[in-house]
């Protein structure tokens, strides 16, 4: 494993997230950002979208060169997945998805692959979170837990995943291997 430095820039709101002891996270989701780069990630993520003053963000992120940075704390709730962000962490790998046509029914393929730089960081990063919070035992990626659909953006009769990532170029045996967290969700 690659010795993981982790960058700490945490988003301005962080200190509005609910709080929760280490113990009650269980789960990690693995997120791409589905945007161009890690500048438009950050962005995104500091955009307030809420009454309480908080967005939308994973709490780690991972650039296509393998550089960690932590954007919220694991002891608080982000929100990165519908249904599943009291009890997980987040994790984005920057990549470009479906950007900029998400819903756009003839663009739903996947094509960047992840780079070797991101997965040894990325899995290195699980190492770290299994030593740090003992109840961590699963992972699933967001398109196992978000299955909704949504009306096509340029053919409202059709419909398209709400959510594709990390979609299908994500190594998932390779990450699993040795990681001792388990998949779940929709698909498996």
């Amino acid at each position: 494993m690659p010795m993981l430095t982790i960058h700490d820039q945490p988003l301005p709101y962080v200190a509005k997230l609910p709080e929760r002891p280490a113990s009650a996270v269980t789960l990690v989701v693995i997120h791409c950002t589905e945007l161009p780069d890690l500048a438009t990630a950050r962005e995104y993520g500091e955009k307030v979208l809420y009454d309480d003053g908080t967005g939308n963000s994973g709490h780690y992120y991972i650039d296509r060169d393998g550089s960690v940075y932590l954007y919220a704390p694991g002891t608080r709730i982000a929100h990165h997945v519908r249904g599943y962000n009291p009890q997980s962490i987040g994790i984005e790998l920057v990549n470009r998805g479906r950007y900029p046509h998400w819903f756009d029914s003839h663009q739903q393929t996947m094509t960047e692959p992840y780079t070797a730089a991101q997965i040894a960081s990325l899995r290195a990063l699980l190492a770290q979170l299994r030593a740090d919070y003992p109840n961590l035992d699963e992972i699933a990626g967001h398109e196992d837990l978000d299955v909704a659909r949504v009306a096509a953006s340029d053919d409202p009769t059709k419909e398209v995943p709400r959510k594709l990532d990390p979609g299908p170029l994500f190594p998932w045996a390779e990450v699993l291997a040795g990681s001792g967290l388990k998949r779940i969700g929709a698909s498996h």
